[in-house]
């Protein structure tokens, strides 16, 4: 899913997805891939790009060959979900933002279980609109299903606001 907004002279793009499970047939996790490659392809490099999902995968906690889209800052042990992530945003120029700053594993987990506590959910932004991030963290304590904590992106935007001409109104 898709949501354009637009504000003043900006246009910002919130795409929310869900990638096939690990086990899945591999035919339909290149469907999902190709979807995505897809709506990136179609929003302007003018236009602010924000992806979040849970993308089923683990980027791991070291970098290890991709510091150009994460910064180090992941958890547990990369699997092939992990990698593809990884792929997907090397080839569009995007960066982790859950990767590019150092927590505590309690505000870098989103995923919990009785069983298992991992690193599923993501958020993305292009490489060049990085500045824009100030923060990027799992929020303790709430969920927003059973086992998935809320995983929030700190951004801030300058609007510029346009100038009003004031006239002097009947002065000669």
């Amino acid at each position: 899913m898709t949501i354009k907004l637009v504000v003043g002279e900006c246009t910002l793009n919130v795409v929310s997805t869900y990638a096939p499970q690990v086990g899945l047939d591999e035919e339909i996790k290149r469907h999902f891939w190709e979807g995505l490659d897809d709506i990136v392809r179609s929003i302007p490099p003018s236009e602010w790009l924000f992806i979040g999902g849970d993308f089923n995968g683990h980027i791991g906690l070291s970098a290890g060959g991709y510091t150009e889209v994460h910064s180090g800052f992941g958890f547990g042990e990369r699997n092939g979900g992990g990698t593809s992530l990884l792929n997907f945003a090397k080839a569009f120029d995007l960066v982790i933002a859950n990767s590019s700053f150092p927590k505590r594993e309690e505000h870098l987990v989103p995923y919990q279980s009785s069983v298992a506590r991992t690193q599923l959910d993501y958020l993305l932004i292009r490489r060049c609109d990085r500045r824009l991030c100030e923060d990027c963290k799992v929020i303790p304590g709430d969920t927003l299903a059973t086992q998935h904590r809320f995983l929030v992106m700190d951004i801030s935007i300058m609007i510029r606001r346009k100038q009003r001409s004031v006239g002097l109104g009947g002065v000669p």
